[in-house]
């Protein structure tokens, strides 16, 4: 069950980071204007929305790499312990 919720969190935190990647613009120049980049310029300045979705897309990878390791320990604790049974 754990590792059912965990998988969905993961699989939510890679949507929600592929479309915070589609919203930058390729050369660096802030929110693509085919997104409302104009309006969210006006409403928090072209500084303020660049730095606002340069953090969110370093959390959302911050908080992937986070998930997969507790997923991996989670694994690793349901298991017997080796990775790799021997032959008997």
């Amino acid at each position: 069950m754990v590792t059912t919720a965990l998988t969905v969190l993961i699989a939510i935190n890679c949507v929600l980071l592929m479309a915070i990647v589609l919203i930058q613009n390729p050369k660096g120049g802030g929110i693509d204007s085919t997104l409302g980049g104009t309006a969210a310029n006006q409403m928090f300045g072209a500084a303020k929305s660049i730095d606002f979705v340069e953090k969110v897309t370093w959390g959302l990878a911050a908080t992937l790499f986070i998930l997969c390791i507790i997923t991996a320990m989670v694994v690793s604790g349901n298991s017997s312990g080796d990775l790799i049974q021997p032959i008997q």
